[in-house]
């Protein structure tokens, strides 16, 4: 599970937690692409909010018990720091 240590948590504004939010997406869809994201190109990594919760969306929604998990958790925090951009400007 993807609770401990969460470095996207840290309140460093957007564009520091954006690598640590990339990584542990691209990561997720390297450990899903075969089993939920096989209808996607092989080279394809979410770029964009949309992008990324549409494929947290898959993980979810075609992954096991642990993928629902993962996928929730990330899609979570990214909400919290979209809400926080928001509210920031």
């Amino acid at each position: 599970m993807l609770r401990p240590n969460r470095p996207w948590q840290a309140n460093v504004g957007m564009n520091g937690e954006t690598s640590q939010l990339t990584e542990t997406i691209n990561t997720l869809v390297d450990e899903y692409r075969h089993t939920c994201l096989w209808f996607l190109r092989s080279d394809f990594y979410p770029l964009t909010l949309e992008q990324r919760l549409r494929v947290l969306g898959y993980i979810q929604r075609y992954g096991d018990r642990s993928a629902y998990r993962k996928a929730a958790e990330v899609r979570r925090w990214l909400s919290q720091a979209s809400n926080e951009e928001s509210v920031g400007s």
